[in-house]
Parts: structure tokens; sequence; C-alpha cells
């Protein structure tokens, strides 16, 4: 096989839909027909909200419309270990401070009017000793954040283009212990190898957070792909108003997973791709480039979506 590694990495939460499922088979395709490696990890992070069920039933979903990977699949929440020593690394240059702040109190100070732009203004950033040592004797527990110092960052992204943003000082770990997605992703993609990362635009605006943390890391920056998301025929990103979609769903309309397969791939435009049942795509088969794919939204058919409340 080739250099490439790409990735889907889902959240164990609940059972993957369509939307999910195109954008596992564009990752998929764009791997294989690169002659590259495949891999799924589960960013269960949160294991009040993630279960081995829906683990199970996800990886399922992806076998059943002909998506294979190499190798175990990775969880997030047995790798602790590595996220808490990118955050000593990142604390013993001085890169990282404690933040005290509620939820409350951050949406409160944003939407001051002599606040900036950033997500988080900085409320903790210079706090002394002693004004630590009184939010512990509060009773709060502080979240590690990073001190991202308001750099910009830009981004190429192959199918967006050039995307600038200014960083803010985003969270490392939460107050509850649990590392935060923006640096897990980033050390997971580095330890696993991962060279192309294709996911929804919805996490477009992440993008460049990941990338300061790859540079202060010295990790390497994946090239990165954003498809554009499946919508509901109201123009929202699909939800459980839509009936959720799932392959469940559909096949209680008589639909199964080939035929989905089959729906799916038309959605690429006129691309050639391969049958479910072909364990890798290659270019002799008709190709497949990840920057021919369609630049709008795909709405799913109303007879898709399920009609009762």
């Amino acid at each position: 096989m080739g250099s490439v590694v790409g990735r889907f990495a889902p959240s164990p939460t609940g059972d993957l839909h369509l939307g999910n499922l195109r954008t596992a088979l564009i990752a998929w395709l764009s791997a294989r027909s690169q002659d590259g490696r495949f891999i799924v990890r589960m960013e269960d992070l949160d294991r009040m909200t993630s279960s081995a069920e829906h683990e199970r039933h996800q990886l399922e979903a992806l076998a059943a419309i002909g998506l294979n990977w190499d190798g175990d699949v990775v969880r997030q929440s047995e790798r602790f270990d590595r996220y808490d020593a990118a955050i000593a690394e990142l604390t013993e240059r001085g890169s990282t401070y404690e933040c005290f702040c509620t939820r409350r109190e951050i949406r409160d100070a944003i939407r001051a009017p002599h606040e900036g732009h950033l997500a988080y203004p900085g409320t903790c950033r210079e706090l002394t000793a002693a004004q630590r040592a009184a939010m512990v004797g509060e009773g709060r527990r502080p979240a590690i954040r990073l001190r991202a110092g308001g750099v910009t960052v830009e981004v190429v992204d192959e199918l967006v283009g050039p995307v600038g943003a200014v960083v803010d000082d985003v969270v490392l770990r939460r107050n509850d212990g649990v590392p935060a997605y923006n640096l897990a992703v980033v050390v997971d993609d580095a330890a696993q190898g991962v060279t192309e990362v294709v996911r929804g635009d919805d996490l477009l605006a992440t993008t460049p957070r990941q990338v300061l943390l790859q540079r202060l890391l010295g990790l390497p920056t994946p090239r990165y792909v954003h498809v554009p998301l499946v919508v509901g025929a109201d123009g929202a990103r699909l939800a459980k108003r839509h009936g959720a979609v799932t392959l469940t769903d559909v096949a209680a309309r008589g639909i199964d997973p080939t035929a989905v397969r089959r729906l799916l791939d038309a959605t690429l435009g006129s691309q050639q791709t391969t049958a479910p049942q072909s364990a890798h795509f290659h270019a002799e088969n008709g190709g497949f480039d990840v920057r021919m794919v369609p630049r709008e939204p795909w709405v799913i058919p109303l007879d898709l979506q399920r009609s009762d409340p």
C-alpha cells in the first residue's frame, strides 16, 4: 500500500445517519484510490454519552455499505496517557493556564460589547497564584486552556481553499479531567500516521486550532478535505427532526444497504465508484479525486425522511 492514510472518526453516541455514511464513503474512496490505508477511530472521550453498543452499530453500518478498514479500531477513551503527556509538554513550555470560568460566565463575557471576537476572552489568562487559590477554595475545578496569544492560522483546504482564523485559548482538558476534542484529535492523527482528513465542513472552523496545536507540538499537518454536509429539505443538517435517516430507518422502507451505497455513490457526481462488495477502490476502475466532490450540500430526498413526528 501507499503512504496515504485516511480515517473516519465518529463519536459512538448513536447510529450513523446517511450524512455520516456519505462522509465515511468519501474518505474511504479517497484513501483506497491512492492505494492507501483507511483506519477507524472512535472518539469516545465522554463515557456518559458513548457506548459499546453504539460503536458496534456504527461499525456494522460501515461494513454494510462495503467499507473496510485496516488494523484495530482505536478508542480515545483508552489513550488518556497520550493526551496528558501532550498537555504536560505544553504546560512545561508555559503554553497553558488554568481556567475557572463557567460556561455562563464565558457566554456573558463574550456578549459584552467591549470584548473582542475571540471565542474565549481570556478572563483567567493572567490570574495570580492567590486568585487561583481563591477559586479552588470556592470549590471550582479548573479546565486547562492553551495560551494561544491571538495568533492567526491559515489552512488550505482541498475543497474550500484558504481558510484563516484567529485562534482563541482553546480548552485542552475540561474541568472534569476529560481531554478536549481538539487536542485528542491532533495527538491521535499524528500517532496513527494520518495524512488525509476527510470530514464534514461543519468542522472546518476547528481546523486552525488543530493546526496551531500541531505546530506547537511539532506534529505533521495532514491534508484537509472538508466536504459539504447532507441536509434535509429545510436546508438544515440532518437531525432527529428528519427522522435520523439511518440504515435501520431506510430498511423499514425496503431500501437495503446495497441500494444506499448506490445512492451515495450517485451523489458524488460523474466519478466512477466501485460496488460495495469490493475490498478496495482502484484508480483503474475509473479513478476517484476527492477534489471533484460536489461543493454544494446534498439534499436528502423527501422519500427517505421519516414522516412520523
